[in-house]
């Protein structure tokens, strides 16, 4: 029968298990020594794959490591250990680098293909909670991973041995990043669905109003045209061009309620040049859409006039278009 627990020992027991894993995983900060560069030596020299394997719970952990690794610039992937031995160990090659995970060291699937990784003559890493183990001892470079004790109150279910070598998977995949000069450009390219891929990647042309969906009037344009342009393209704003297409200012909603809050003004005879704001900000169509958010963001403004090398009016941008796209 289930024994009830009140609220605060459900707290105190969940505070214990992270002090236990905070405590497995500031341990290893002593372990990084020179065993941890040459591991990492040898994957930077790898030619083909980081090929990462592991059973059960490592083998979960495993696979989050090779995704680790594959998305910040080391090329991975996880191969069960159980099916290797079952036709896919023909996924591995001899330009590859093994990295396999075992808490005891002692995993029967993995201790099956181990003379065939020897046998390609590849290098293999370990992740073992034991170095006097088979997996250890047979490994060009062996990284302890192991924990005083397991979170879990009887010591049987993987806990802090998991977290620790998800920790250590980590401090290899970053290391490896950095070596590599590995940029956030070149994170984005493998998350070109992700907000960051989008901020990193999406350009202003990809975004912008173009053609005739771009809010434009000339210098001698009345202020009630003006008026009417921004009410047909909706941006909140129209650019002020000369007869080259090049913009000499803006005229903007704000600039409509500053004008109004001067009491009554004669709009029906004025000209949109006399109360545009000139030396207007604007931006180039290459940059990222990333740029215009910042700009808008400094400038505390909602809209933006793009430009091209001769400072031609190209397009035309605001803040509802980079919310669409994910940019905001």
């Amino acid at each position: 029968m289930t024994r009830p627990a009140d609220d605060d020992k459900l707290q105190q027991l969940g505070r214990a298990v992270l002090e236990t894993e905070a405590q497995a995983v500031a341990a290893l900060a002593g372990r990084i020594d020179a065993g941890f560069a040459r591991a990492c030596r040898h994957m930077l020299a790898c030619e083909g794959r980081i090929v990462v394997t592991g059973m059960g719970k490592s083998g979960h952990i495993g696979a989050k490591i090779a995704a680790t690794l594959a998305s910040t610039g080391s090329p991975a992937f996880f191969v069960h250990p159980g099916e290797a031995s079952h036709g896919d160990l023909g996924m591995i090659t001899a330009r590859d680098v093994v990295l396999a995970l075992s808490n005891s060291g002692e995993t029967d699937e993995l201790l099956t293909i181990l003379p065939l990784i020897k046998r390609l003559g590849i290098a293999l890493i370990s992740l073992t909670g034991n170095p006097r183990s088979r997996l250890a001892r047979a490994a060009d470079v062996n990284l302890d991973v192991s924990v005083e004790r397991e979170a879990c109150p009887l010591g049987l279910a993987p806990t802090a041995s998991t977290t620790a070598t998800l920790a250590m998977g980590d401090a290899l995949a970053v290391a490896l990043l950095e070596a590599r000069g590995f940029t956030a450009e070149d994170f984005a390219l493998s998350h070109p669905a992700g907000s960051l891929g989008r901020r990193l990647l999406l350009r202003i042309e990809d975004i912008m109003h173009t053609g005739e969906s771009i809010p434009r009037v000339g210098a001698e344009a009345s202020l009630r045209d003006a008026l009417l342009e921004m009410t047909r393209k909706g941006l909140g704003m129209t650019s002020v061009v000369d007869d080259s297409g090049r913009i000499i200012g803006i005229f903007t909603d704000g600039d409509l309620r500053r004008l109004l809050d001067h009491g009554e003004v004669a709009i029906a005879g004025m000209q949109v040049a006399e109360v545009m704001s000139r030396g207007c900000t604007t931006i180039r169509a290459d940059l990222l859409a990333a740029e215009a958010l910042r700009i808008m963001d400094e400038k505390r403004i909602n809209a933006l006039p793009v430009v091209d090398g001769d400072g031609v009016l190209c397009g035309a941008i605001n803040m509802h278009d980079l919310l669409r796209a994910g940019v905001v």
